[in-house]
């Protein structure tokens, strides 16, 4: 494949050019099985404003990779869980794309998002590429580049949990389409629960904000969480996003 932006050959479908230093590649989508991943990338939508086949699938795959292991057991497991994670992270680093689309096996996802730093969202489908080309066709939201503890506001400082909590809270903050979390008053009267501390964000608003419920022990707080969604659909998107973030930080 030759680079769209300048026509340099590339090792690979969809890498970043090292003579012109251009992305190929805005997206990734992951298919990630306990023992074998699908990485397949996807092109920017208005990559050439003036050609009208720009929006046909066809042209938005770029192609896919696909990287295999062979899981072991015991204590061998987490050192070929973590190799598997970095082959993958290998391959969505070389092409630097705007964000990453993952779907199927958790221990994997969870694995690879300890290794790269991108945007990442899970998703959930059958056919994942359609389901993201979808999804991206429809959506255009803003990126929010304020560190996320930069993030957290209001005039409750006090958090539930402690330093816990706070990870809960960091964790949603870190969302790139999450432009505020504002911590509310936490009410003691609650069931006990032995648990431990879990969160959950809540069905989103007219306005496509959302709420995130944080329980420790009888403990529970309320975090209004103020997103750059501008409706219900689009703020129901990023809540399934945050809880998806939630669980593989094992906060669910």
């Amino acid at each position: 494949m030759e680079c769209r932006h300048c026509a340099s050959p590339l090792e690979k479908p969809g890498d970043f050019c090292l003579v012109c230093r251009e992305a190929n590649t805005e997206a990734v989508v992951l298919e990630a099985a306990r023992d074998r991943a699908t990485i397949t990338m996807l092109a920017s939508e208005d990559d050439d404003p003036g050609d009208t086949t720009a929006s046909n699938d066809d042209e938005s795959v770029l192609g896919e990779t696909t990287v295999t292991t062979t899981p072991e057991d015991g204590e061998n497991e987490p050192v070929e869980l973590r190799n598997f994670a970095g082959l993958i992270g290998d391959e969505i680093r070389r092409k630097r794309p705007e964000e990453v689309y993952a779907g199927g096996t958790r221990a994997v996802i969870r694995a690879v998002r300890e290794d790269i730093h991108h945007s990442f969202y899970r998703v959930d489908d059958d056919d994942p590429v359609r389901a993201v080309l979808d999804r991206r066709g429809n959506r255009a939201l803003d990126v929010v580049e304020t560190p996320p503890a930069e993030k957290i506001g209001g005039s409750h400082t006090t958090l539930i949990g402690g330093r816990t909590g706070m990870r809960a809270i960091q964790t949603v903050a870190g969302h790139p389409h999450v432009k505020k979390v504002i911590p509310g008053p936490i009410d003691a009267g609650g069931k006990g629960s032995q648990s431990g501390l879990r969160a959950k964000v809540t069905r989103a608003d007219d306005g496509g904000n959302v709420r995130m419920l944080i329980r420790d022990g009888s403990s529970v707080q309320e975090n209004r969480i103020v997103t750059t969604a501008r409706d219900r659909e689009m703020g129901e998107r990023i809540r399934a996003d945050l809880n998806d973030v939630l669980t593989d930080a094992e906060f669910q």
